[in-house]
């Protein structure tokens, strides 16, 4: 990446990663919402993701990488103000609880930043109460990306989906992915790192849940 574009790319990925870096968008970070009151999960999100110096080794980022203060939450945080501006069938690309739905019973997300190089990933896992109810959410996060990459918003970039797992690629070095795993939908997300780097972290985070 040219070295004129770190901070800029950075400016505008924080507050858009979801449009795959595609919209500048101005106002105040917002705080993280409160956490699920009593998790009702079998397995603790806190336990999937994993430690910063874990992320650090794995994208190279070393000291530079550092976690966003207003990015680290543990409930799903819906931010109405950017989902409004975009097709009603891609607003859940900025809608956790459209994008998990609302039967979570234990989340949390961390995003991480490197200034120096204008990345970002995000490391996110959704625990619900039984597999059924897992199912669904990944069944219904389904839906969602195909009918949002089947619109004319472009917003979704290049996408697949299996039956444990969805992959979605823009043109803008962005992307996520999602994969159902027992009772967990684990995400990562990411701008301006190489499919190796979300893939490695996706493996890692899947070995920590459970059956």
């Amino acid at each position: 990446m040219p070295a004129s574009r770190p901070r800029s790319l950075l400016a505008v990925c924080t507050a858009a990663l979801a449009l795959g870096c595609t919209s500048t968008v101005t106002g105040n970070p917002v705080a993280s919402a409160p956490g699920l009151e009593e998790s009702r999960s079998p397995v603790d999100a806190d336990d999937v993701l994993l430690e910063q110096s874990r992320m650090r080794a794995i994208t190279g980022g070393g000291d530079d990488l550092t976690v966003i203060p207003s990015m680290d939450g543990t409930s799903p945080v819906d931010v109405t103000v950017l989902a409004d501006q975009v097709p009603p069938s891609c607003a859940w690309l900025f809608a956790e609880t459209q994008t998990f739905g609302r039967d979570v019973a234990d989340f949390h997300k961390t995003t991480y930043q490197n200034p120096p190089v204008g990345a970002l990933i995000s490391q996110g896992a959704a625990a619900y109460q039984d597999r059924a109810t897992a199912r669904a959410a990944f069944e219904g996060l389904v839906g969602r990306v195909d009918a949002c990459g089947t619109s004319t918003s472009g917003y979704v970039g290049e996408w697949t989906t299996g039956p444990d797992a969805i992959r979605t690629r823009t043109s803008s070095e962005c992307g996520r992915d999602y994969r159902l795993k027992s009772v967990v939908l684990v995400e990562v997300t990411f701008c301006a790192y190489p499919s190796s780097v979300p893939d490695i972290v996706m493996t890692n985070l899947l070995e920590r849940v459970p059956g």
